[in-house]
């Protein structure tokens, strides 16, 4: 019997791990309507095979993209989606002084500018609507600054801050946003690891999500840290 409040979720930047796995649990415990998208379409051919799911391309950065996407989506669900997951990326790493700037340039536009483009199609509709769930997928860079790692930091604290905001203001408005401090490695799906413990199942991240997808209103959350039992902090 699903127990979601809402009946179709977009999911941009999907992939094998946590991607696949939020789909697996929005169709089969929300009976929900699922589309993904990420810039290459061979990474969404399996989670569609598995769940479903409608399979959408697109350049988070390029504003126009994502207002197709958004507009893909609607079609495929006959109304726009009530859940958005911005789950897309982009690491560089290096010695400050010697990163390129133009690699960087590129990754906080994934990660950051993306983050804004999605969310603000997302609010829009949601609006219109007077609900919705807008879910952000955030890293332990969102609230710690590692070395060699600052492009990433910059990338993700912009995430946390445009999450932290817009929980704020739309909040009032009957529209739930959430950041998820996912502080650890995800446990890949696709080959074993050595020492399992020290790696977030993305299976069981996904459970979070759809656990603050359930939420009651008079209890929302607005942010969740999740690591394994075996991590410092």
């Amino acid at each position: 019997m699903p127990t979601s409040p809402y009946s179709a979720a977009l999911i941009v930047g999907a992939g094998p791990g946590l991607g696949a796995s939020l789909a697996r649990i929005f169709t089969r415990d929300g009976g929900m309507q699922v589309m993904v998208a990420a810039r290459r379409r061979e990474k969404l051919e399996a989670i569609a095979r598995e769940t479903g799911a409608g399979v959408m391309t697109c350049d988070s950065t390029d504003a126009a993209s994502v207002a197709a996407l958004f507009d893909a989506a609607t079609r495929h669900f006959g109304a726009p989606p009530e859940v958005v997951v911005y789950n897309a990326s982009q690491r560089v790493r290096g010695a400050f002084v010697d990163v390129d700037a133009a690699a960087v340039e590129q990754a906080v536009r994934i990660t950051a500018h993306g983050a804004f483009l999605v969310a603000q199609q997302a609010a829009r509709r949601m609006l219109a609507r007077g609900s919705g769930s807008l879910l952000f997928t955030g890293a332990s860079a969102s609230v710690k600054g590692y070395a060699g790692s600052a492009p990433f930091a910059m990338g993700k604290f912009a995430v946390r801050g445009l999450a932290q905001s817009l929980a704020r203001e739309l909040a009032p408005r009957n529209i739930h946003v959430a950041h998820f401090v996912i502080d650890g490695a995800v446990r890949s799906t696709e080959r074993p690891e050595p020492s399992p413990d020290s790696f977030l199942d993305p299976a069981a991240i996904a459970g979070t999500y759809w656990s603050v997808v359930r939420q009651p209103r008079s209890a929302w959350t607005w942010e969740v840290e999740l690591r394994p039992w075996v991590e410092k902090f």
